[in-house]
């Protein structure tokens, strides 16, 4: 199984997506090689160097087995969708980017999402087969994530977000669910990406926690706060110090003074906030100057607390909308995205027969600024 890592950055983040794969098989090995392409460069690798479409709004396909999508200014869909006047196959997959509309027009861009930016790949490969990496590298949505110049994606027209299942949550997370949401493989990954960005001796949150922090053994002397639903779960993490049960979606606002922690993690919960800015507005308080919110997710919840934009969208278009909480929010910098796919999941994972990749992480993280305007965005809180 081989490494590759595509580097990159857009204008509001620094972006680096991870794949693990066997598909190159002929060339050379190497302890490590790398290759630059300038902005637009890749574009004939990608074969992506189109102009803008503009079609009749009914020639949009909405109507998707159990979805009836209104496509929306600054979103992803398949080409597909709109088979007729893009001309190609209703099960065509490669995405274009909805940037304008008006009510009886639709405005698209087909390139692919990474085309006008300069990539960095590196792989234990020498010279031969770069173009087959950064197809391979490239596929399946890496570039989703950076917003489109000058194109507010339009995620919020329905905010609070609604779930299929509107019900009080305090219902359904009354029974302790002591399991599992990541295989074993996945878990390690996240336990690396906390290892590398979080320090010992640090107090942390761990927002929306359960039973597992996902923290690793050598970040050690923490002061760990878990915020979460179910009082058992709490109970039944040994990294927790202090437990606190709490429905953010009944009240975003936090119970703990300015500037408490150090940092902040939410591991494979962020799907299920209906007030994601009014949080991250929270978040911001609570965090000290300097301090990281990390945010860390995957392709597996509960599809009836989940809100049902999470649902529509590819999993790094989710990555987007997760990043767009920290812009929008403009309480932090040095913003960054990080992906990791392709590795195997292990033989004895319950799940070995749906798939046999591990679970793919995704994360957002960003650092509380130093000079952050806390009164932005306040409509939303």
């Amino acid at each position: 199984m081989d490494k590759f890592t595509l580097n990159w950055q857009s204008t509001v983040a620094t972006h680096r997506d991870l794949l693990f794969s066997k598909k190159i098989t002929a060339g050379h090995c190497a302890q490590h090689n790398s290759i630059t392409y300038a902005p637009g460069e890749a574009s004939a690798l990608l074969q992506t160097n189109q102009p803008p479409v503009s079609f009749p709004r009914h020639q949009f396909n909405g109507k998707q087995r159990h979805l009836s999508i209104d496509p929306k200014v600054g979103r992803f869909y398949p080409q597909g969708y709109a088979w007729e006047a893009l001309d190609c196959a209703r099960n065509d997959f490669r995405p274009f980017r909805l940037i304008g509309a008006t009510a009886d027009t639709l405005t698209v861009d087909t390139n692919h999402p990474l085309a006008a930016y300069a990539l960095s790949l590196s792989a234990p490969y020498e010279e031969a087969q770069w173009p087959d990496i950064a197809a391979l590298l490239c596929a399946n949505g890496p570039g989703m994530q950076a917003p489109y110049p000058g194109v507010s994606p339009d995620f919020y027209g329905a905010y609070p977000f609604k779930r299929a299942d509107e019900r009080d949550d305090t219902l359904f997370y009354h029974t302790p669910r002591l399991v599992n949401h990541l295989d074993k493989t996945a878990r390690a990954q996240l336990m690396a990406l906390y290892g590398r960005l979080l320090q010992p001796g640090m107090k942390i949150l761990d927002l929306m926690s359960s039973h597992v922090s996902h923290l690793p053994d050598e970040l050690n002397e923490l002061h760990v706060t878990g915020l979460g639903m179910n009082q058992a779960e709490l109970a039944a993490n040994p990294r927790l110090q202090q437990r606190v049960v709490h429905d953010l979606n009944l009240s975003p606002q936090l119970p703990f003074a300015d500037a408490s922690f150090d940092a902040v993690i939410c591991s494979v919960s962020i799907e299920y906030l209906t007030q994601p800015l009014a949080v991250m507005q929270a978040l911001a308080r609570v965090v000290k100057t300097g301090g990281k919110v990390i945010m860390a997710f995957s392709t597996r919840w509960f599809p009836n607390k989940a809100i049902s934009l999470w649902m529509e969208m590819h999993p790094f278009e989710r990555q987007g909308l997760v990043l767009d909480y920290f812009l929008k929010t403009a309480q932090f910098s040095d913003l960054h995205t990080e992906s990791v796919r392709g590795l195997p999941r292990p033989a004895d994972d319950p799940h070995i027969r749906e798939t046999v990749l591990s679970d793919p992480i995704f994360a957002v993280w960003g650092t509380k600024s130093y000079h952050a305007s806390a009164d932005r965005y306040s409509a939303f809180n």
